[in-house]
């Protein structure tokens, strides 16, 4: 087997990859096996074999929930007769220490491509849109190119090869918002208006863009769709090691030698990752933790290293998969500095629709300045971790809150001793002030 074959068996979102990080274009990507898994989908399957066939695979999503694609795939209308559903790629990239998606559009954008047209087909979708995050400007000249290719070829538009299938791509820019990133906020966003996350129930899937019926999926998630039409269920299965299913864009950035993404299995330890891939720690410092999936992840600490990149074990120590893009954090480094930056951009991008998230993340910078300026005063952290339940899971309008306070929470739990540093106010100052003397 020679080495093309041996990455396509195993590296199915990254085989076709150039050396040379130049972008592939559709002569090269029809060259190898491209657009095959579309021609398979119109000619050899219909919608339920499609959805049958995801179901099965085991795909979830993966801009960070995990969310079965199946089974969100089953929540949609079936009926063709409604003739107006759209779907959505979430392409709004923006969690701090998350960049691939962008690598995927820069070195591939057909396979993208290929896996929307699919995933329309299978839904009786004829509209969709691709929703860029708006710095991407180079992700965006690469689409722009690579959609009138795929018109060009009749792969994109009416009748497609000849089929009564037909389908129109459009590429739409962001205008620079995180919240974005939550579907509802960005079907919002995508009608023209403030992107504010929508109350749920109802689901996109029953009134979603311009109230139609719509899927909303990621960048890498749509792209592992024509390996799966192409190839085995028990082939995409075997690619993981654990219980999640095929392969994960992962990797490390911070305080490593060789920050970067690459395609490894499921059930790869971090370890494996941080010292094989990303080469340990840069400038002789120790690993002090880690965020495993993104800023709004939960951090881990050292001996954490050796679980399994999955969504169940990661969540099963207290933090989740997230993104899968990991975050190294070095024994210099102090954490409620960290911290404090992070906050600060959650707080940022708050949509502000919600008052425990409007007004609870500037009061957690705001105390988070008092400690890193050694001005804190007694009572900040429990304060801090109230602040923190009252805007865990089930108690704000959307889990943009939930996430912001996922690593100030899990910091004080691991790094207490440095939170208390910050806190010069004397016990009794602290008693006279509260005893109102």
């Amino acid at each position: 087997m020679n080495n093309r074959n041996l990455l396509e068996e195993t590296h199915p979102l990254t085989w076709r990859f150039r050396k040379d990080r130049k972008t592939v274009w559709i002569k090269e990507y029809i060259k190898k096996n491209g657009y095959n898994a579309l021609k398979k989908s119109l000619f050899e399957m219909n919608s339920n074999k499609i959805i049958k066939k995801i179901s099965k695979s085991g795909l979830k999503g993966r801009g960070g929930a995990g969310f079965p694609t199946g089974l969100k795939w089953s929540l949609m209308p079936k009926s063709e007769l409604m003739n107006k559903k759209y779907l959505i790629c979430n392409a709004d990239e923006m969690e701090p220490g998350t960049y691939k998606d962008r690598w995927m559009i820069e070195n591939c954008p057909h396979q993208l491509i290929e896996g929307i047209i699919i995933s329309s087909f299978a839904l009786n979708v004829s509209c969709g849109y691709i929703f860029l995050r708006g710095e991407y400007i180079k992700p965006e000249k690469i689409l722009i190119k690579a959609i009138k290719e795929a018109y060009k070829n009749n792969f994109l538009g009416k009748n497609i090869l000849n089929t009564s299938f037909s389908f129109n791509l459009y590429l739409h820019t962001g205008a620079g918002r995180y919240i974005c990133g939550e579907e509802t906020a960005l079907i919002n966003s995508l009608e023209g208006k403030r992107a504010n996350p929508r109350l749920k129930p109802p689901f996109p899937a029953n009134l979603g863009l311009w109230g139609y019926p719509t899927c909303v999926n990621n960048v890498e998630t749509l792209s592992n769709i024509p390996s799966i039409i192409l190839n085995s269920i028990e082939w995409y299965k075997n690619l993981s090691k654990n219980e999640d299913s095929g392969t994960k864009l992962m990797g490390f950035s911070g305080s490593v030698k060789n920050p970067g993404v690459w395609e490894l299995p499921f059930g790869i330890t971090a370890r494996e990752i941080l010292e094989d891939y990303a080469h340990g720690v840069k400038n002789n410092l120790k690993l002090k933790a880690w965020l495993p999936g993104g800023a709004g992840t939960d951090f881990l600490l050292e001996k954490h290293l050796d679980v399994q990149m999955g969504f169940l074990s990661i969540q099963n120590i207290g933090s989740r998969l997230g993104t899968g893009l990991s975050f190294a954090i070095d024994n210099s480094v102090n954490i409620v500095k960290l911290v404090l930056n992070l906050e600060k951009f959650f707080s940022r991008e708050s949509c502000g629709l919600c008052t425990p998230c409007r007004e609870g993340l500037p009061w957690v910078v705001k105390i988070l300045k008092s400690i890193k300026n050694n001005k804190g005063h007694i009572g900040d952290i429990e304060l801090l971790q109230d602040l923190c339940f009252q805007m865990s899971p089930g108690k704000t309008f959307c889990a943009h809150a939930p996430g912001a306070v996922s690593p100030l929470k899990s910091a004080m739990k691991y790094f207490n001793k440095e939170f208390q540093q910050g806190i010069t106010e004397k016990k009794n100052n602290y008693l006279k002030k509260i005893s109102g003397i």
